[in-house]
C-alpha cells in the first residue's frame, strides 16, 4: 500500500492556501490523546470547519516557523503580517470612530450653549469662521484654548 494514497471522492477536493483546487490526500496520523484533545477544543474557534483544515494550517504555520531563514518565508509571513495588519488597523479605525463621535457631541453641546448665552450677528459669525479656518489650517489643527483666549482679550 502506497504511504499516500488519493483521497476517494466524497468532497477531499479543496481550494488550496493559494486559491489552487487540488486534490487532498489520505494518509494515517498517530497523535497522542491530549494533542487530540487540543485539536477538538481549538478547530472551531480558528474558524476552521474540520480537524483536518486546524492540522493542516498547523503544519503550514510550523513549517514557515522553521523556514524562516530561507526565501521560503515569504509563504509564511505574508499572511500573518497581513492578518495582525488587518487587525490593528480594524481596531484603531474602531477606536478613532468613537472618539470622533464623542468629540462631535462634546462640540454640538458646546456650540448649541454658546449660540444659546451670546448674542452674535452673521457678520460677525462669518468673519470669526474665516479667521478660525485659516488659524486651523496655520497650525495644523493643534488647538491652544490660552492662544483663543490671548486672541479674544487683544481684540477688546
Amino acid at each position: 500500500m502506497p504511504k499516500f494514497e488519493k483521497a476517494v471522492d466524497n468532497g477531499e477536493t479543496t481550494k488550496d492556501f493559494d486559491g489552487v483546487i487540488a486534490e487532498k490526500m489520505r494518509f494515517a496520523v498517530y497523535l497522542f490523546p491530549e494533542t487530540m484533545e487540543t485539536i477538538n477544543s481549538l478547530y472551531k474557534g480558528d474558524s476552521c470547519s474540520t480537524k483536518s483544515e486546524f492540522i493542516e494550517k498547523a503544519i503550514r504555520f510550523y513549517s514557515g516557523y522553521l523556514l524562516q531563514n530561507k526565501p521560503e518565508l515569504v509563504e509564511y509571513l505574508a499572511p500573518q503580517i497581513c492578518t495582525i495588519t488587518d487587525g490593528i488597523i480594524k481596531g484603531s479605525e474602531q477606536r478613532l470612530s468613537r472618539a470622533l463621535f464623542k468629540l462631535a457631541v462634546e462640540v454640538g453641546v458646546q456650540t448649541h450653549v454658546l449660540a444659546a448665552i451670546n448674542d452674535i450677528d452673521n457678520t460677525t459669525l462669518y468673519k470669526l469662521r474665516d479667521t478660525v479656518t485659516d488659524e486651523v489650517r496655520r497650525i495644523n489643527g493643534i488647538i491652544s484654548f490660552e492662544n483663543a483666549l490671548r486672541y479674544q482679550r487683544s481684540a477688546e
